[in-house]
C-alpha cells in the first residue's frame, strides 16, 4: 500500500496513475475536498479573488480530461476548482482519500515508511510500502528580512484575498512575479496610490497575441536555444516594448532564464501613471521607505509578493537528500531519491509551458517505476542505476537560470518532457500485455 500526501492537481494525478496500474494507495488531504490551492475555501490556499490561470487551458489541462469548451481560455480559479473536482469524480478518486486529515510525521520504518496522521485531534500511525509527497510548493510564504521596521500594515501575498483591503490606502508592493503583477492591477482600482518596488528586471508577456493565447503560438519549428531566446525577446519588444519604456529595470539575463510575468495590464497602468515604479528598498523607518535611487515614499500598507519556500514540515531534510546549503532537495528529475526507491517528491517542478499534463506524465513515470520495481523487472533495475547516479542533475536544456531559490527546481520543458518520454517508454516495455500504456478512462 502506498500513501499520497495531498489532493491538489498533482496529488490527483498521482492517484489516477496508481489507479490505472492497479497499485493500492490511500491519499491524505488536510482540507475537506480536492483542489489544493485552487480551492479558495481551503484554509491553506493562497488563492485570491481575481486569480486566473496564467497558462491557457489547452496548454494546461490533463490530456485525458479536457476542459469544457465553455471555459475561458484563461480560467478563473473557481472554474479550476470545478475542473479538479470533476476530474476526481470522473475517475472516482475521492473514495481513495481520507479528507480533513493532516500528515504530521513521515519517517523510515524498515523498508517502508511510517506515516502519522491527525484528524479531529486524534493521531493514527500506519506503515506504507512507499510515499508520494504532493503537498504543493506555493503555500509557505518567503518573508525576507527588511532593512528597518515598517509600522504600517505588513502582509505577504499569501494572505491577500480581496482588493477591498487597499481601499483608500497608500500601497507599496514589493516584488513582481505573476501574483504581484495581478495584485498591483487589483490595487489600482481601490488604493489612494500604488507603488511597486523591484530589485531586478522581468520579462513581461501579453496573454493574447492576434486573439490567441500566447502559449499556443509557435513550437512547431524547434529552434536552437540561443536563437529562440533572441527571436522571442525581439518579438516581445516589438509588441509591448522594453520594461525600461515603462520606467522598470530591464532584465540582466536572457529570456526564459527566469519565469516570465504573463501580464501586460501592469504595463498599461504603469503607462497611465496609475502605478509608480520604485527601485529596491534601501531603508525603512516607520511609514517611510527609502529606495536605492535616493527617492522615498510614505505608505500605509506594504504587501510582499516575494514568493514561496519549499516546505515539508512532516519529514526531516536528511530524508529528502536536501543539504542545508541548497534551496531544494537533490533528486533525479526533481522526483527520485538516490537512496530510497519508495519515496517520491511529486510536483516539485516549475517550467514554462509544462502544464498539468507534463506533471501527469511525471506521475505516470512514478507509477510505472513502482509497478516494475515491485515486479523486479530489468527496466526497473536499469532505472535504479540512473536514479542513484544522477540525483540533482540539471535538466535545464542549456538555459542559464538565474540563481534564485524559486529557480532551484526549475527545468526546461522540452528537456524534461524528453526525459519523461524516454523513461516511460523503457519502463513500458516490460509491462504485461493487459496493462494500459496510454491514457484511458475506467
Amino acid at each position: 500500500m502506498y500513501a499520497i500526501i495531498g489532493a491538489g492537481p498533482m496529488g490527483l494525478a498521482c492517484a489516477r496513475n496508481l489507479q490505472r496500474l492497479g497499485i493500492p494507495f490511500i491519499g491524505f488531504e488536510q482540507h475537506d475536498n480536492v483542489g489544493g490551492l485552487w480551492d479558495i475555501d481551503n484554509p491553506h490556499s493562497t488563492m485570491y479573488d481575481s486569480a486566473h490561470l496564467i497558462s491557457s487551458k489547452r496548454m494546461t489541462e490533463f490530456a485525458e480530461f479536457p476542459m469544457d469548451e465553455a471555459v475561458a481560455p484563461y480560467p478563473h480559479h473557481s472554474q479550476m476548482r470545478r475542473y479538479f473536482r470533476d476530474y476526481a469524480a470522473h475517475f472516482q478518486l475521492g473514495a481513495h482519500y481520507e479528507f480533513s486529515t493532516c500528515v504530521v510525521e513521515l519517517a523510515p520504518d524498515g523498508n517502508g515508511w511510517l506515516v502519522v496522521t491527525e484528524r479531529a485531534g486524534e493521531q493514527q500511525r500506519r506503515r506504507f510500502d512507499g510515499v508520494l509527497i504532493a503537498n504543493g510548493t506555493l503555500h509557505q510564504p518567503n518573508m525576507p528580512a527588511l532593512p528597518g521596521e515598517f509600522t504600517g500594515e505588513l502582509l505577504h501575498s499569501a494572505n491577500y484575498r480581496s482588493p477591498t483591503l487597499f481601499k483608500g490606502k497608500r500601497v507599496l508592493l514589493v516584488g513582481c512575479g505573476n501574483s504581484g503583477a495581478d495584485i498591483a492591477v487589483d490595487a489600482v482600482h481601490h488604493a489612494a496610490s500604488v507603488d511597486i518596488s523591484l530589485r531586478r528586471g522581468y520579462y513581461f508577456l501579453p496573454k493574447f497575441v492576434k486573439g490567441r493565447p500566447i502559449d499556443t503560438l509557435g513550437g512547431k519549428l524547434k529552434l536552437p536555444r540561443a536563437l529562440k531566446q533572441r527571436l522571442d525577446a525581439a518579438m516581445i519588444r516589438m509588441i509591448i516594448g522594453k520594461p525600461s519604456d515603462y520606467s522598470l529595470p530591464d532584465p540582466d539575463y536572457r529570456m526564459y532564464e527566469s519565469h516570465p510575468v504573463v501580464n501586460s495590464l501592469i504595463l498599461h497602468h504603469l503607462g497611465h501613471g496609475d502605478i509608480t515604479p520604485r527601485r529596491d528598498i534601501a531603508r525603512i523607518d516607520g511609514n517611510t521607505v527609502q529606495f536605492t535611487d535616493g527617492e522615498a515614499g510614505e505608505y500605509d500598507l506594504m504587501l510582499l509578493a516575494t514568493g514561496y519556500q519549499l516546505h515539508y514540515p512532516f519529514i526531516a531534510r536528511e530524508h529528502l537528500n536536501w543539504p542545508t546549503e541548497r534551496d531544494a532537495p537533490q533528486l533525479y528529475m526533481n522526483v527520485f531519491h538516490p537512496r530510497y526507491d519508495n519515496l517520491f517528491m511529486m510536483g516539485m517542478i516549475e517550467a514554462t509551458g509544462l502544464g498539468w499534463e507534463g506533471r501527469n506524465q511525471q506521475a505516470r513515470l512514478v507509477a510505472l517505476y513502482i509497478h516494475q520495481q515491485r515486479s523486479g523487472t530489468a527496466s526497473a533495475a536499469a532505472f535504479n542505476r540512473i536514479r542513484e547516479q544522477r540525483a540533482g542533475a540539471s535538466l535545464d536544456g542549456g538555459y542559464r537560470y538565474i540563481r534564485l531559490a524559486r529557480m532551484a527546481y526549475y527545468v526546461n520543458k522540452d528537456a524534461y518532457l524528453a526525459a519523461l518520454k524516454q523513461h516511460i517508454t523503457e519502463l513500458e516495455q516490460d509491462l504485461p500485455a493487459d496493462q494500459p500504456t496510454s491514457a484511458v478512462t475506467p
